[in-house]
């Protein structure tokens, strides 16, 4: 008996010259279109399916369809035999070896998509043949059997020997010129469906070699059109954890959209940017390479508070660090300086060299001064209280190695070279007024000077008799290196002088601290 053959997804009834199969039988099976059926011929069952297996060893199965093939069979037969040429007009047919299929008029297609037996779409070429293994209609692909190919990836051969993949969505159409997520991965296919590789969109996106978008850090060989920048350092100088080495590779970050980090179009310099990533400041070139060293990253270049420095793994320097400054600002003393760097990265600052106590800064426990070179002070500093010009104090920042507030009495040595009693509040400020019975002026003690026994010091609105160590007298009648009796208050201020002049005309103002500004 003839076999059950499945070709392009039309089923067929295939007669071996041992075997004879009449005209009719040829033609119930070359007519029958069910992708999965039964029918009888001389008395056997037979089921099939669009992938045309012959599946004798079902019988059992199929056993109850057995009357309703049977059926069919007769209805074909009592139709008569005029009525197949009728039946085979308009439908799918074998010709040398290929398929075509016959429009309703009984034309050949040509150039068309048509259904087979399966429900799949399938191909007619320009010669009117169903297409195999090729393209179809510029955008789509046929697979051997004839079968468009949907929601699957095809790999091809160009014709320079390349491999090339596409990926074809559920409508059959090749993807191109747009990102693509295929298995919770994307991929981005140019404007002729081929998935990329390498550097793409303008070198801000990076794919692998087999096409998947990166993203976080990644060491890679930059683009062809990289022209090396010698300003521009990179970590791993010194070994750090992002050490690039010697094969020519950088490191980059890219986002969770797949975009290269790169300074914002808002960044006046251009150059360089920053970008936060868990929890750590890094900073990128205008070609999205990670940096290391002091880096300009606000666009100014006569400020250190446009500045930030990243150590050779790349990473912003938070807290306390002794570095060269910046090669391209001035004012530096040596060639190292102590520096302090926020949580965000930004050294402290002042904005300029009118210091005020507005820019004093507590780390652990001690409060710093630094200037607008973000170097502390140390040593005694005039410090203006709040923002105005007149109203100011000195502090004492201790030496270079300390350079913090000091408190309590103690002897500096002013900038002349003299060493003076000084006394600062809890607070840091020279003191101003009695403590301790002694008269001090911002932190400086007041006393009489130049051979004279006492000094009446006019402070604000009071008036203090203090002695050649700058004791304050209190109610008491001295008698200065002129002769002059001074009376004095349970303050110390003078009251009276035995000379009946004005006590206003005794009154000297105090004697400022000799410190500058930084």
């Amino acid at each position: 008996m003839g076999q059950f053959w499945y070709s392009s997804g039309i089923a067929l009834l295939k007669c071996p010259a041992t075997y004879s199969c009449n005209r009719i039988e040829r033609l119930i099976w070359l007519n029958y279109k069910k992708t999965l059926g039964t029918i009888v011929i001389k008395r056997k069952l037979y089921i099939y399916s669009s992938f045309g297996v012959k599946a004798e060893e079902e019988r059992n199965r199929a056993y109850e369809e057995k009357m309703k093939a049977a059926w069919f069979l007769a209805a074909l037969l009592s139709a008569g035999l005029a009525a197949f040429p009728a039946m085979a007009a308009q439908g799918w047919a074998q010709e040398n070896s290929s398929w075509v299929y016959y429009d309703s008029n009984g034309n050949k297609v040509y150039n068309e998509w048509k259904k087979g037996a399966d429900g799949q779409w399938r191909y007619l070429n320009g010669e009117g043949y169903m297409a195999v293994n090729a393209w179809a209609d510029s955008d789509y692909y046929v697979d051997s059997n004839g079968i468009m190919v949907t929601d699957k990836w095809l790999k091809t051969t160009s014709d320079g020997g390349e491999e090339e993949w596409y990926y074809f969505g559920s409508s059959g159409k090749t993807i191109d010129d747009t990102w693509k997520k295929i298995n919770d991965k994307w991929y981005h296919f140019d404007g002729n469906g081929r998935m990329e590789t390498g550097w793409i969109l303008d070198d801000m996106y990076y794919t692998g070699d087999d096409g998947v978008m990166r993203t976080g850090w990644q060491k890679l060989y930059p683009p062809d059109n990289y022209e090396e920048d010698s300003n521009k350092v990179i970590p791993g100088a010194e070994g750090g954890t992002l050490d690039y080495g010697e094969d020519g590779q950088y490191w980059y970050y890219f986002g969770t959209n797949g975009k290269k980090y790169v300074p914002s179009d808002g960044n006046d310099n251009g150059d360089y940017g920053t970008r936060k990533i868990d929890g750590i400041y890094y900073c990128f070139d205008d070609d999205g390479i990670l940096q290391m060293g002091w880096k300009n990253v606000r666009g100014s270049s006569d400020s250190i508070k446009d500045y930030m420095y990243f150590g050779s793994d790349g990473k912003a320097k938070i807290g306390w660090y002794s570095i060269e400054p910046p090669e391209d600002l001035e004012g530096y003393d040596g060639d190292v300086e102590w520096f302090y760097f926020a949580n965000n990265g930004k050294p402290k600052a002042a904005d300029s060299d009118h210091l005020t106590t507005q820019d004093l800064t507590k780390i652990s426990g001690k409060t710093y001064l630094f200037n607008k070179r973000g170097n502390p002070v140390y040593g005694l500093k005039k410090v203006y209280i709040g923002s105005g010009d007149s109203n100011w104090t000195a502090f004492y920042f201790g030496t270079k190695t300390q350079s913090c507030v000091q408190r309590g009495k103690m002897k500096v040595e002013e900038d002349d070279g003299n060493k003076t009693d000084f006394y600062f509040s809890e607070n840091g400020r020279g003191y101003t007024g009695v403590k301790d019975n002694y008269l001090y002026y911002k932190g400086k003690l007041q006393k009489a000077t130049d051979g004279q026994k006492y000094v009446c010091y006019k402070i604000d609105s009071s008036n203090y008799v203090v002695n050649s160590s700058g004791k304050v007298m209190k109610n008491s009648t001295v008698k200065t290196s002129d002769g002059v009796k001074f009376k004095t208050s349970s303050s110390g201020s003078l009251s009276t002088a035995d000379d009946d002049n004005d006590v206003s005309s005794y009154f000297t103002e105090p004697e400022e601290p000799n410190c500058t500004e930084d």
